[in-house]
């Protein structure tokens, strides 16, 4: 093209020849006015011309991640029907941009705006390159930077400005883009929004490859709280805090039978039995629920709890893994959890491992991985909370991350192979089954390629301008890199994960999803907990500790009149349903009967299993119980994402509660809890309130205990109608949902 061989002076020189408007060129950027133009009106969206494939043969890079190649897409027609110098105000881009041709896309701009004069400008200036010295833009700053609105007044205005490489400064609100994340404001285009309903949203305020997300409450009209002392504990203080800007009165504290079962639950996965219920709501210590929380922390049950949770993210399934390997890398992280290991060093040994995938449990973490862009997306994924997938085929539209960064990180990765000393899959078609010892090990050269370019990028960390040097050892440096006692987002990525498990919801959510776009709900709760974090030397314990003393974590699921559709400041407890393993110990602890998981003994509870998938290929084939767990959300663990695994209820589910072979099984088991009562001699009452306490951690109230001693007694208390009595208990939503 002749524009490939013209400097830029050259250019200017045939413009006048032709009798463009050279003066216009020192006027318009491309970079940082046209590109800003067509971002204003949309031209470059994922719904329009920015799609992987474009819009009727025009295409532009996604956001304007790309000028250089929108530069060449746009300037290489100058006499063409898209940009024509001659007669700029004939180019299609202004024409449809304006509707005075046809557009699928509609009006864009006016023939009056910035956007059409800047655009017309550059094209009538004969569509010049940036000169190598154009200011380019390195910060957006937005006023104000968080916003808590009492309604009627839901009006608000940006102020943005833009800083550049020269040290110059523009007013940009009128030129920024401003989008908002759920339909709770309406924005207009020069920065100016509105409120349309209470509740809380970001605003993501943008110009070219700069954005800042800003933080909107929305509040109702309500009475005017009175301000009350925040409280010295570091979670509370926070949580507290925020709700006074919001005028959002919080849920009191829970009772002590609703706590009980749930700390038991959230900390070891198990209710608690009967005594220990009872126990606990006579004790009359003021201390008491701190002195629980510490036993639970002690208790075995701990560290099946908290392995499970992280087998569901490292991919524990033993059609990858095989049996044994599942086997001593679920033994692996229970260990670690029992003895409350240091985290960092845990992940650590995760991201640097290597050998054999029996004698050396964390390498099965690569197995389950099998090539580089897999570990690459997951390591970023697990423990930095940074999606990367979106930058695989384009520059993240939501994040910093460009391709460059994708397959820096993605060469990190690139040495670590396999030898398969053994492979007795069972299904030969099935190249996805391994069943045998492997050795993963690191070569000492080859590098993943950029599919763009067919050569490697030099291998960097995430947002590190150095490549790993030559000869370094690239998992042990990553390992060390990620860990670092500076490294805040890795801090924080494990905190994030203990909070939503405790919570219901992260600070961040989705819980790894970390990015200036998806800001905390606390920012500087997060951060204070971070340094709690490695204040403690990593260990999980102390962290869980300081979260479940706090008021927040100990307040009522029951929401009062202003809070009932609150869902991220915490004024009320979150209410969930159990996971798939915690809802069948339960009902097997309360009916004092047990279930077969296909390869486990009797009696092993579904929280001990190590992996999934085994039951499918094993003789017989799965259980009762290894099909419930399933329904109830058990996930495959084939991502590395917590994600997978459903909260969702289903009506597969209630079919399983009402009329399910597990729940049948286990009422009308003989020698199950029904046996043990009848033996007891106790009067009705005190049976009733030991089946009470035994199944939902309280005794019955004056209402049940009279309908319940009715229904008995019109059924003779026979052994069918004692069972009909449990079966409404473990049925029931209290037993079932997480209060």
């Amino acid at each position: 093209m002749l524009r490939e061989f013209l400097g830029v002076g050259l250019c200017i020189g045939v413009a006048v020849v032709l009798g463009i408007e050279p003066a216009l060129a020192a006027e318009v950027s491309f970079r940082n006015d046209v590109m800003a133009a067509l971002a204003k009106g949309g031209c470059n969206a994922g719904t329009c011309h920015g799609n992987a494939r474009g819009k009727g043969g025009f295409q532009l890079s996604l956001r304007g991640d790309d000028p250089a190649r929108d530069y060449q897409t746009l300037s290489r027609e100058w006499l063409g029907r898209r940009t024509n110098v001659v007669a700029p105000d004939q180019s299609l881009l202004l024409l449809k941009g304006t509707m005075q041709v046809g557009h699928a896309g509609g009006r864009r701009f006016q023939a009056d705006s910035w956007e059409y004069q800047t655009l017309r400008a550059w094209i009538a200036a004969g569509m010049p390159p940036d000169d190598p010295h154009t200011p380019q833009l390195v910060g957006l700053d937005v006023s104000p930077t968080e916003l808590f609105l009492t309604a009627p007044h839901w009006e608000f205005a940006f102020q943005v400005r833009g800083r550049f490489s020269d040290g110059s400064q523009r007013d940009l609100t009128s030129r920024a883009v401003y989008e908002t994340g759920e339909p709770l404001v309406e924005m207009s285009a020069d920065g100016r929004g509105r409120g349309l309903s209470p509740g809380e949203t970001v605003v993501l305020v943008r110009y070219l490859d700069q954005q800042v997300a800003v933080p909107v409450a929305l509040i109702p009209e309500r009475p005017l709280l009175a301000a009350a002392p925040l409280s010295a504990h570091p979670v509370d203080r926070h949580i507290d805090a925020k709700l006074q800007r919001l005028n959002l009165p919080a849920s009191p504290r829970c009772d002590d039978a609703t706590f009980v079962r749930r700390v038991f639950f959230d900390l070891i996965g198990v209710p608690p039995t009967a005594e220990e219920a009872r126990a606990f709501v006579s004790d009359a210590a003021p201390d008491k629920r701190t002195r629980l929380i510490d036993q639970l922390l002690a208790r075995p049950e701990f560290a099946d709890h908290w392995a499970l949770k992280w087998a569901d993210m490292l991919r524990l399934e033993e059609k990858t893994l095989d049996a044994k390997g599942t086997q001593v890398f679920h033994a692996w992280l229970r260990n670690a959890f029992a003895n409350d290991r240091p985290l960092d060093e845990l992940v650590r040994d995760l991201i640097s491992a290597r050998g054999s995938t029996y004698s050396e449990p964390a390498a099965n973490f690569y197995r389950a991985l099998r090539d580089p862009l897999a570990r690459a997306e997951a390591a970023a994924q697990l423990f930095l909370g940074v999606r990367l997938q979106c930058a695989k085929c384009h520059n993240h539209p939501f994040d910093r991350w460009t391709q460059d960064d994708y397959y820096s990180w993605g060469n990190l990765f690139a040495r670590v192979d396999y030898k398969i000393l053994e492979n007795n899959r069972r299904d030969r078609n099935d190249q996805h089954e391994f069943d045998g010892e492997q050795l993963v090990f690191c070569k000492p050269d080859g590098d993943l390629k950029d599919p763009r370019t067919g050569t490697p990028r030099p291998p960097k960390f995430l947002g590190e301008p150095q490549p790993v040097a030559d000869g370094e050892d690239r998992l042990i440096a990553l390992a060390a890199w990620m860990t670092r006692p500076e490294h805040d987002r890795f801090a924080q990525m494990l905190v994030n994960r203990a909070w939503r498990h405790l919570m219901g919801r992260g600070l961040v959510e989705p819980v790894d999803d970390f990015r200036a776009t998806n800001p905390p709900s606390h920012p500087e709760l997060l951060q204070e907990l971070a340094v709690a974090l490695r204040s403690a030397g990593y260990r999980l314990k102390p962290l869980l500790r300081l979260i479940a003393t706090s008021e927040a974590y100990q307040r009522s699921s029951v929401p009062n009149d202003w809070n009932a559709d609150d869902e991220r400041n915490y004024s009320h407890a979150w209410v969930r349903r159990l996971p798939a393993e915690q809802l069948l110990d339960a009902w097997m602890q309360a009916t004092g009967a047990t279930v077969e998981f296909r390869g486990f003994p009797r009696g092993t509870r579904a929280g001990q299993l190590p992996g999934v998938g085994a039951m499918l290929r094993r003789a017989g084939g799965p259980t009762p119980a290894d099909a419930a767990l399933q329904v109830f959300g058990k996930p495959p663990r084939l991502q590395s994402c917590e994600c997978e695994r459903t909260e969702e209820t289903t009506l597969a589910q209630a079919f399983q509660i009402v009329s399910g072979p597990v729940v049948d099984q286990l009422v009308t088991a003989q020698g199950n809890c029904l046996a043990a009562l009848e033996a007891s001699g106790l009067a009705l009452d005190e049976q009733l309130d030991t089946l009470y306490w035994t199944c939902l951690s309280r005794p019955p109230s004056a209402e049940e205990r009279d309908s319940t001693r009715d229904y008995l007694a019109r059924r003779q208390a026979s052994r069918a109608a004692w069972e009909d009595v449990l079966w409404a208990l473990v049925t029931s939503h209290e037993f079932l949902l997480r209060r």
